[in-house]
């Protein structure tokens, strides 16, 4: 008697929440073009240097969405909602940490005292 994959419902494995073989091609092609992009740039310098970065971070923010959706497998199906929550408040804890720590070293830099160069020692 051969037991059937699909007959126990612990091993169950949901096929919604799981890529097919054309979904893993999708999102590698995406991914390899999204890293291409960023290399020619550098290579090439076309643009510049600011422009240049600010494409990359941009294609960088790009990726890591194609990355969990086609290899994490992140929707607002999947566990009912909660990854997608989870991956939202990471985002904005890390935006308030940044902006925060970026507003703080600024405010510290403008209000030293005068005559006050950290820069140079002794």
């Amino acid at each position: 008697m051969s037991a059937s994959p699909h007959a126990d419902p612990a091993t169950h494995i949901d096929e919604e929440t799981h890529g097919s073989r054309k979904d893993y091609l999708i999102g590698f092609v995406l991914a390899v073009v999204l890293t291409a992009i960023p290399f020619w740039l550098v290579i090439t310098r076309p643009l510049a240097s600011q422009a240049t970065a600010l494409i990359i971070m941009a294609f960088a923010a790009v990726q890591m969405v194609v990355h969990m959706i086609y290899f994490l497998h992140m929707s607002r199906r999947a566990q009912g909602g909660w990854s997608i929550m989870a991956l939202l408040f990471t985002v904005v804890l890390v935006l308030i940490a940044l902006s925060g720590s970026l507003w703080v070293m600024y405010h510290m830099n403008s209000n030293m005292m005068p005559g006050m160069d950290m820069s140079s020692t002794g």
